[in-house]
């Protein structure tokens, strides 16, 4: 992804510009500096999608991202603005992958098979099960238990962005937006929305340390899943199963906090 163009004193001072009279100028200006970050983010995104999701089209879907993110960016409350269009152009490809029902059925049904395996083991075990425990409670081998792993891949991503919680159109909190920086996983527990964060962020402390550093690697250091493979020294084959499991392993947690089985 190529740096930014403008001065971001300069930029500073358009958005302020911008948000008083939003001048079409100014819109364009902000369309042609950020178009590649749309690019970007839909190329993060295409990384273990079925390859009857096009790249283009994912492409096309994050444009409203973008679009979306500069009518509704407020400078004021001191975020940049790459790091709030991520979310909104990220957020507007899933929101259009769902709307087309892209994921086949029988692919979905075995997501939620293993996801409801994971949490009832864990809930039961209480602690992290191991593959040849879950893959035994789904009747499968260890090795067919992995090659679903592959398989459900494309479906684990989207799920990372479902909504977990949201008190309104702009304040919404998913798995995928808490997961930060070792260093920053501390959020004060203030209100609601600070208290869901942390029952997620604690969840993510959780998981075996492989799994939860593939997790910040891809989504904080924006890794793809071959360097995270090159750094952890496994194949790209095995870190896109550590990152399938390591996703619904979380979202087994959360479930089960909810129901409140844990």
């Amino acid at each position: 992804m190529r740096d930014v163009l403008l001065d971001q004193n300069i930029e500073d001072d358009l958005w302020v510009e911008y948000r008083k009279n939003r001048d079409p100028r100014i819109r364009e200006e902000f369309i042609k500096q950020y178009a590649p970050l749309v690019k970007y983010v839909a190329g993060k995104v295409a990384v273990g999608m079925p390859h009857n999701v096009e790249f283009d089209d994912l492409v096309g879907y994050g444009v409203f991202g973008l679009l979306d993110a500069i009518d509704k960016f407020d400078p004021g409350k001191n975020v940049k603005f790459k790091t709030y269009a991520v979310t909104r152009i990220r957020g507007a490809i899933f929101d259009e992958l769902r709307s087309i029902d892209w994921v086949p059925r029988s692919v979905r049904q075995k997501t939620r098979e293993v996801e409801d395996a994971i949490g009832n083991l864990e809930a039961q075990l209480g602690r992290t099960a191991t593959d040849q425990e879950i893959a035994k409670s789904l009747g499968m081998n260890e090795d067919e238990f992995l090659k679903t792993m592959i398989k459900i891949s494309g479906t684990s991503i989207l799920s990372l962005n479902d909504v977990w919680f949201s008190s309104d159109e702009n304040d919404k909190v998913s798995i995928g937006d808490s997961i930060e920086s070792p260093s920053s996983l501390n959020p004060d527990v203030i209100v609601e929305k600070d208290e869901i964060r942390r029952v997620i962020v604690d969840s993510i402390n959780e998981l075996p340390d492989k799994e939860k550093k593939i997790l910040v690697l891809y989504y904080y250091e924006d890794l793809t899943l071959k360097e995270i493979g090159q750094v952890l020294q496994v194949t790209e084959s095995r870190v896109s199963q550590l990152h399938t499991k390591a996703i619904l392993r979380l979202r087994a947690k959360l479930t089960n906090i909810r129901k409140g089985i844990v």
